[in-house]
Parts: structure tokens; sequence; C-alpha cells
């Protein structure tokens, strides 16, 4: 039982030297530029076999990357959706919505590839797939995405997509622009990443507000 208990902890910390020079290297150089083998290097495995027999394939170790990562972003959006009820304010949900992330991020320190990774993988329709299907199973966000659209029920379908993309876009690439400047030490718009969310709010809701223009 002894010896088995110390393999289990030995296979968890190989996992999790994988996942984290995984992140960093993907972060930094994007996704498809990485092989399975530099990640096994970097990671200090003498195995360049190791992420696959530790992961699958590279999608299923961005998959495992982007799990690690929401279990505690979902615990942040839950206790935010506490704070703010069934409330009918778009900033309320807003709020919900951008936080999240740029919180888990600044508990994490410095230096964080996360926001990083997620721009990256984002470029990739594939890979983007794999993060939509991980956030959407979130129960938080589910929330978050129902409350917000109650708060606006005038918008058109199809507008309603269009500014969900945007939006997407916005949080994600902000974050990860955030997260480089910090990373190379250059001068940032805000100072930590409670004043950065607050700013993406602001930005997040003017777009969700902005007028419709049709027929021109």
């Amino acid at each position: 039982m002894a010896g088995r208990t110390a393999r289990e902890e030995q296979v968890s910390a190989t996992r999790e030297l994988i996942l984290t020079a995984a992140e960093r290297l993907f972060a930094e150089r994007g996704v498809l530029a990485v092989s399975n083998r530099q990640v096994s290097e970097a990671a200090g495995q003498g195995n360049n076999a190791a992420v696959g027999y530790h992961f699958g394939t590279k999608a299923d170790l961005v998959r495992a990357i982007a799990r690690k990562h929401h279990v505690r972003v979902e615990a942040i959006r839950v206790r935010l959706l506490e704070r703010i009820g069934d409330s009918p304010d778009v900033r309320d949900w807003v709020d919900c919505l951008v936080r999240a992330v740029p919180e888990h991020l600044a508990a994490l320190g410095s230096p964080t590839w996360f926001a990083r990774f997620c721009a990256q993988v984002m470029t990739d329709p594939v890979l983007q797939q794999i993060m939509v299907e991980e956030s959407m199973s979130s129960p938080s966000l589910q929330r978050i995405v129902e409350g917000l659209h109650g708060c606006l029920p005038e918008l058109p379908a199809d507008v309603r997509a269009e500014r969900s993309d945007m939006a997407r876009q916005l949080i994600v690439h902000m974050s990860a622009e955030r997260e480089r400047a910090l990373a190379e030490g250059t001068p940032t718009p805000r100072a930590s990443w409670h004043d950065a969310a607050t700013g993406l709010g602001d930005a997040v809701v003017g777009l969700w507000l902005a007028p419709v223009t049709t027929g021109r």
C-alpha cells in the first residue's frame, strides 16, 4: 500500500511538472510550434514519450491545462454570483463574467501563463472548440450568460451572438496582453489585476449596451 501511495505521488508530481511546462511553452511560443518532446524536456523528463504516456494527444494536454485552472475559476464565479443574486443590472453580470480569471491570475502571483495560453489556444479552430466546451460546461458561466441575456431581451439573436464573440475576444486577449506586459516588465495601463478587470468591465458593458444600427 505504501509503495502504491508513493507511486501515485510520483505520477501526480510528474503530471504537474508536465502541465506547468506545457502551459508556459504554449503561452510563449504557440501550441502548434511546441512538440511533445520539447514539453517533456522542459518538464525535466528523460523519457520523451512522457507527455503521451501521462496525457495522450496534444489536445488532451490542452484540455488538462484548461481543467486545472477552470476548477479555481469556477469557485470564484460561484462566489461572485452569490453576491448579486437575481440582479437586473448588466454591470453586475458583466463583473461576474470578467473578474474571475483576473482574480485567479492575481492569486497565482507572477509570472503567470494562463491568459496567454488561452489566447494562443483560441487562435486554433480545433483547440478553440475544446476551450469553449470546457468553459460552457461550467454551471456558473451558464448562469452568468442567462442572467446577462435576461437583462438585454431586446437584442436580436444575431446581434447577441456577435457581441458574445466580441466580448470573448476582448476578455481573452486583453488579459493576455496584460500578462505579457507583466512578464516582460513593461508598463501597464492599470496597476493591478483588479483594476484591469474594472476597466475591462467598463468596456464590455459599453459593448453590450451599444445601439443596434440597421438599414445603413
